[in-house]
């Protein structure tokens, strides 16, 4: 058994939010009917390359961003501008217990298919929106980006450098983010549904979860009123915590209380910093910082790094390598903890895949379907959950309408 086993999804979103988000619920044993574009299917179809696969459509192949978020969903096609298409929507909601979606706000209202619309149909569902700015405001109906919410949710005027420019972080982590907050409020409805047996609206945007991903820093300014600048690699409060360079590679270490702190000092053979009144406390080195990062530079820079990990580690202070991806997925608690998983496609074969970030030891998640090919599920969900026939299909695709 799975725990969400019995949970149908009716996923319209694309790109990543949306899809990260159906992803997770999928991989915990939900039955997600992803809906795509005839012809171009999901935007992260085109995102490439790398691109793996047959060739199909306007594409060279599938897109390894595509089945990044993906996995475990069928895939069908509909064409939502069609009188036809919007009734097989409203079909399949009626069956469903979720709905994800992330046009931008009002797109299905004026389709017949928001969430007004639906409820009327299915008063239990669950409809998930996922948009820029949400649905209220003045802002509501703005498209919205990773990279641009990164800019005007304040994460890029925290990281970079102090005195070159702001960074956006490598991953589209307010989409991933977004993601995993609409999964936990999906859920949250399902178990309300459970007591009231009413479904509801679930409101997600990327600049509500870029203001929350910004936690202690928000603090800072909310509760503290302090402000914030880029600061590189250092924490904002907290020092020693950030990157060094030792003799011949940089590595990363995290001293965050005064014990840790005492037990560097004997580890690098500086016990005069335990009794230097600038380094007194926590908060005497962040008002110190630049002078201490001095001192522990020149210290680091006599040893290898490989060397100074394996003595910060043998005292069990946090500390770790800079690594590329690769060294990531060989590493070899990754490799204990099946960082790495791997899936079957239908024309890219053998797909290795990062691993599930939860461990449930009696229903755990599992890699039940690859990413589905365009449409590659439209005759088995008509067929099978709306009883249409083989030939009722192929007429639908006759007419444009998958």
């Amino acid at each position: 058994m799975q725990p969400l086993e019995g949970i149908r999804i009716l996923d319209l979103s694309r790109a990543l939010a949306g899809p990260y988000c159906t992803m997770m619920l999928g991989d915990l044993g939900a039955d997600v009917i992803k809906v795509e574009r005839p012809g171009s299917g999901d935007d992260s179809r085109a995102w490439g390359p790398p691109f793996v696969g047959e060739a199909y459509g306007p594409y060279p192949g599938e897109s390894t961003y595509y089945l990044s978020a993906n996995r475990n969903k069928r895939g069908i096609t509909l064409n939502l501008q069609s009188p036809e298409g919007q009734e097989l929507v409203r079909r399949l909601a009626l069956i469903s217990d979720v709905l994800v979606e992330n046009f931008r706000t009002g797109v299905l209202d004026e389709l017949g298919l928001g969430y007004a619309a639906l409820r009327k149909v299915n008063p239990r569902l669950v409809y998930c929106s996922v948009s820029g700015y949400g649905r209220t405001g003045p802002c509501a109906d703005w498209p919205g980006y990773d990279f641009v919410l990164q800019a005007e949710g304040g994460l890029m005027g925290i990281t970079g450098p102090e005195d070159g420019p702001p960074y956006r972080v490598g991953v589209p982590i307010v989409d991933i983010t977004t993601g995993m907050f609409a999964a936990t409020a999906i859920l949250a409805a399902l178990r309300a549904r459970d007591i009231d047996g009413r479904g509801q609206l679930v409101d997600v945007s990327l600049l509500d979860s870029e203001a929350a991903l910004l936690t202690n820093v928000a603090a800072n300014y909310l509760i503290g009123g302090e402000g914030h600048r880029r600061l590189g690699n250092r924490h904002p409060t907290i020092t020693p915590y950030e990157a060094f360079p030792a003799r011949d590679s940089w590595f990363a270490l995290g001293i965050a209380t005064e014990r840790q702190w005492t037990i560097l000092c004997d580890v690098i053979e500086r016990p005069d910093l335990k009794t230097d009144p600038r380094f007194d406390g926590n908060a005497s080195r962040v008002a110190h910082r630049e002078a201490l990062r001095r001192e522990l530079e020149g210290a680091f820079s006599k040893r290898d790094a490989t060397e100074w990990l394996d003595a910060l580690r043998r005292a069990a202070l946090p500390c770790g390598p800079i690594n590329s991806i690769a060294d990531v997925f060989s590493h070899p608690q990754a490799v204990a903890r099946q960082l790495v998983i791997e899936g079957d496609h239908p024309t890219a074969g053998r797909l290795r895949m990062p691993g599930f970030p939860y461990k449930l030891d009696a229903t755990p998640a599992l890699v039940r379907r690859s990413p589905p090919t365009l449409g590659q599920h439209n005759r088995e969900v008509l067929c099978e959950l709306l009883g249409y026939a083989a030939s009722d299909v192929d007429g639908l695709k006759v007419r444009g309408v998958i």
